[in-house]
């Protein structure tokens, strides 16, 4: 059993994929994870796993991600992973992202399922592909393991009319474009999160609470950030298909928030993706996690939904 030290992805960071917080957004987080789990399909025997005339590919059903460690432009980062456990047609993989000093920067657990690339069919894995598995066999390392969400099975319970019932904020609407889907004429894994972070601003507001300002001494600039996401891909639109992201608050202590993400399909109220993350509040200079004071955390509580959950 390895030490998930296989590498399968090597890049850096463009400036044009950080945001207003200084530092890489969460959907270039996420597309690098893609190219990675295409490299490390190749390494099983998959090598055309996501190209327009492979045959057989990797559905992600679910993603576990925590961010350890932010990625400024100009970083060098690679990607190691392995292969956790395999089921008769599902999977969930470990991909880690690296600095150029080999630190994790990130880390994904992936449920992936084995099925046909156009009607995404599961099938069985091949005796091939279980036996090459063995040689990338690893064991999840405490700092990919989950901290402050749940992985346990889930019945989903997102819809449109349960986020109308919660009163849940509209924080994105809109269709899915062409340039967001992939080569099977799919919405990407990272457009979920991406739109979430375009716009969690209408629910969170203009400002970023932190610890209250001692004697006479300036505010400081808070910022805020990802700690934790665990996210389900429930259905995947295709261009021209309609969402519609619902967000709300499910918790909040001295030091972070639980949020919970839904994208919705406007028209039928069905649901193509939930999301729960575990976010702070940091002070953007000194690049540092800062507590949540009383006030804001007690603003944060009566704003919960009670019941919300994926």
């Amino acid at each position: 059993m390895s030490d998930e030290n296989v590498e399968i992805w090597s890049g850096g960071v463009n400036t044009w994929e950080c945001d207003e917080m200084g530092h890489m957004n969460v959907r270039f987080w996420v597309a690098k994870a893609q190219e990675g789990l295409a490299g490390l399909a190749a390494r099983l025997g998959m090598p055309r796993a996501f190209a327009a005339d492979g045959e057989a590919t990797l559905i992600v059903r679910e993603q576990h991600i925590r961010f350890l460690r932010e990625a400024k432009a100009g970083a060098a980062l690679h990607m190691t992973g392995g292969v956790i456990e395999i089921g008769e047609s599902d999977a969930r993989l470990l991909l880690v992202i690296r600095h150029a000093s080999g630190e994790p920067a990130a880390t994904f657990q992936l449920l992936v399922e084995h099925a046909t690339a156009r009607d995404m069919r599961p099938f069985p894995w091949s005796a091939r592909i279980r036996e090459q598995a063995k040689a990338f066999r690893t064991q999840v390392p405490a700092f990919a393991a989950a901290r402050s969400v749940d992985l346990s099975p889930v019945v989903p319970t997102a819809s449109l009319p349960r986020a109308t019932e919660l009163g849940l904020t509209r924080v994105g609407l809109g269709v899915i474009g062409p340039a967001e889907c992939d080569v099977f004429g799919r919405m990407r894994p990272e457009i979920f999160i991406g739109r979430v972070s375009d716009g969690v601003g209408r629910l969170f507001g203009e400002t970023r609470p932190g610890p209250e300002p001692i004697g006479d001494e300036a505010p400081a600039r808070i910022g805020g950030a990802v700690l934790e996401y665990r996210v389900l891909h429930l259905g995947w639109p295709e261009a021209g298909d309609g969402v519609e992201l619902r967000s709300g608050f499910a918790g909040c202590d001295a030091r972070t928030r639980r949020v919970v993400h839904w994208m919705l399909d406007p028209e039928t109220g069905a649901p193509w993706a939930s999301a729960e993350a575990v976010v702070i509040s940091f002070d953007l200079d000194t690049r540092k996690v800062v507590d949540i004071n009383p006030d804001a955390q007690a603003a944060f509580m009566a704003k919960c939904a009670p019941g919300l959950a994926l």
